[in-house]
């Protein structure tokens, strides 16, 4: 018998998704709502108060995801504080610049802050401890860890997939820049000393006069960051400077007395039984001011609480905005930010976007702030990478400007030294966008951080392993190799950048030009499948989750979405044979054989 191929019908083929839609394409948000001219007068007023409730309550979140961030930077100093000093007070450490790199890395990450770890660096040069050149590799590591608060707030996206593809994607684009300017700059500060160079002859050029540093969104945040903790910077700066009193103190600032208490007990109670009555007063007060905790525990609570708070806040305001940015609304936001100038002054357009970067970064004065304000922008869809890209750019100008306009606020003997270290940090961020963006070809970290967009979207563990990797494995790495000496790290450090060199040349060609390889390195098949492939180990990944939380509830969640799928799967196998054509005398048997599938597979998922 001559079996004949079942015949399809073209409605099939007008249901199917065309393969060729690029994922990096912004969606479109529609509009589900009632048009405004189908509205009476009563849903008109409803719509616009329902508005304005909703823009008052955006505000609402930002102002307490702001806040939730100086409470972080403030939990991580009191949990690792101390140990930042300690890192900071070994100069001999400090003078190799591989560890003076890694040492502000590791330095910001624990405190959260550049501004904290620099104004560490510029009291360590003040008090002659550490000479400006020495300084210049740790204020690059403060910028790469300056970074990974966005990178984070990435991962509160993680629950769809094109969004959490372009939300790590506009994370990352900054991790990139960083990375990718200290691999260039380092080496050549190392042979010429050029960021150290031209700063010194800006200072000798010009007769700057001491100022004050600007205070604007502080002004607003303030009053509730410090009726929560307040912590005093100087314990940090003292231990790093070699203050041995300093080590017994609490970052933790705490007063014996107020003024209206000691007035009230001058009048009202005699000082007898206090021996040592304190006069050191303060017209405020926090909540921990009278708590006998450790550092520690004060900080492992408030780590935990801004946490809370801060990812409660991202989900609220990325709900917020999905519900406000939909039809015209969105559709002249997303025109305002991503449209380019017309020809001939297309190329101005990113030009501006740094120069807004800087600007928004320089009122909110930090640039995590800002990279984290637009990571969920992106995720939605309305801000395009290539966007948020130059606003980034323009968010490392903005806190160095901070930083300038704060060392001139020191002491006229120390002026000229913590405003070099300033300009040092100003000048290697605009090196760095001279490097990586005048030329659409060096915007190399726009296509990095798509291609790492691209693979957590597949494999959304990478992600972690990404942050892990590179924020604390990597750093800690070269730090124990530069402890080890110059020798260890030279002969374990040049075959590993050499052989991931030889990776990256390999990978270059076998796209471009594979027939200037081997037939061997046309591909790297010859390698096991785990050693140039992430499916293994997503694998691994899923059967080791899914050991840990067998008896979880999402377990059973994900069975029921494996059924879902397979009875979706069977339906869309059913649905080609359904056809206008069919000879119907056989639709009944055909009725029946598919139900038999159907319970079949049923049976096999649940069995699984």
């Amino acid at each position: 018998d001559v079996i004949a191929s079942p015949a399809h019908s073209t409605v099939a083929l007008i249901d199917e998704e065309p393969e060729d839609v690029d994922p990096w394409d912004l969606p479109e948000l529609k509009d589900t709502g009632v048009p405004w001219s189908a509205l009476d007068t009563k849903g008109k007023v409803l719509r616009v108060v329902v508005s304005v409730g909703k823009l008052f309550l955006l505000l609402g979140f930002l102002y307490m995801f702001i806040c939730s961030l100086d409470i972080l930077s403030s939990a991580f100093q009191l949990v690792g504080g101390k140990a930042a000093g300690d890192i900071f007070q070994d100069n001999s450490v400090l003078s190799n610049p591989l560890a003076g790199l890694v040492i502000g890395v590791l330095v910001t990450l624990l405190v959260q802050s550049s501004s904290t770890s620099s104004s560490i660096v510029v009291s360590m040069v003040s008090s002659g401890l550490l000479t400006v050149q020495l300084a210049v590799p740790i204020i690059m590591g403060t910028n790469i860890g300056t970074s990974v608060t966005n990178t984070l707030v990435a991962m509160t996206q993680v629950g769809e997939r094109s969004t959490f593809r372009r939300a790590f994607a506009g994370a990352t684009v900054h991790d990139f820049f960083n990375w990718l300017s200290v691999l260039v700059l380092l080496p050549l500060e190392v042979a010429s000393g050029y960021l150290y160079t031209v700063t010194k002859l800006i200072i000798d050029s010009f007769n700057i006069e001491s100022g004050e540093a600007p205070d604007l969104l502080n002004v607003i945040t303030d009053p509730l960051t410090d009726s929560i903790v307040q912590l005093d910077q100087s314990v940090i700066s003292g231990i790093a400077t070699g203050d041995q009193e300093a080590r017994n103190k609490s970052l933790i600032k705490r007063w014996c007395l107020t003024i209206k208490v000691i007035t009230f007990l001058i009048h009202s109670v005699s000082f007898q039984g206090i021996s040592r009555p304190c006069f050191h007063v303060s017209s405020g007060t926090h909540l921990f001011v009278n708590v006998h905790l450790p550092d520690l525990a004060v900080g492992l609570i408030l780590l935990a609480l801004s946490l809370l708070v801060l990812c409660s806040c991202l989900i609220l305001i990325v709900k917020l905005l999905n519900s406000m940015l939909k039809g015209q609304v969105a559709g002249i936001i997303k025109k305002i930010l991503n449209t380019d100038f017309p020809f001939p002054f297309g190329w101005v357009t990113g030009y501006i976007a740094i120069l807004v970067g800087a600007g928004m970064t320089f009122i909110v004065q930090s640039s995590s702030v800002f990279t984290s304000a637009i990571t969920p922008l992106v995720g939605i869809g309305v801000i395009s990478i290539e966007r948020a890209y130059p606003l980034s750019l323009g968010s490392n100008i903005g806190t160095t400007t901070t930083a300038i306009l704060a060392a001139m606020a020191s002491p006229g003997d120390t002026l000229g030294n913590a405003l070099q270290i300033a300009l040092v940090h100003f000048l290697f961020n605009i090196s760095g966008i001279i490097l990586w963006y005048p030329i659409p070809f060096t915007r190399i970290p726009i296509r990095l951080a798509k291609g790492l967009g691209n693979i957590t979207a597949s494999y959304r563990w990478f992600a972690a392993v990404y942050i892990i990797t590179c924020f604390f494995i990597l750093p800690l790495f070269v730090f124990s190799l530069s402890l080890a000496g110059w020798q260890v790290l030279v002969g374990v450090g040049a075959p590993l950048i050499l052989m991931l060199i030889i990776i990256i040349v390999i990978n270059v060609l076998q796209k471009r030009k594979p027939g200037c390889l081997p037939a061997a390195l046309r591909s790297w098949d010859f390698l096991p499948l785990w050693a140039h492939s992430l499916a293994p180990w997503d694998k691994v990944v899923s059967a080791c989750t899914a050991k840990c939380c067998c008896c979880c509830k999402c377990c059973q969640i994900a069975v029921d979405d494996q059924e879902k799928t397979g009875r979706e799967s069977v339906e869309n196998n059913k649905k080609p044979h359904v056809e206008v054509y069919d000879n119907p005398a056989m639709s009944a048997d055909k009725e029946v054989e598919n139900e038999i599938k159907i319970e079949l597979e049923i049976l096999k998922m649940s069995r699984l």
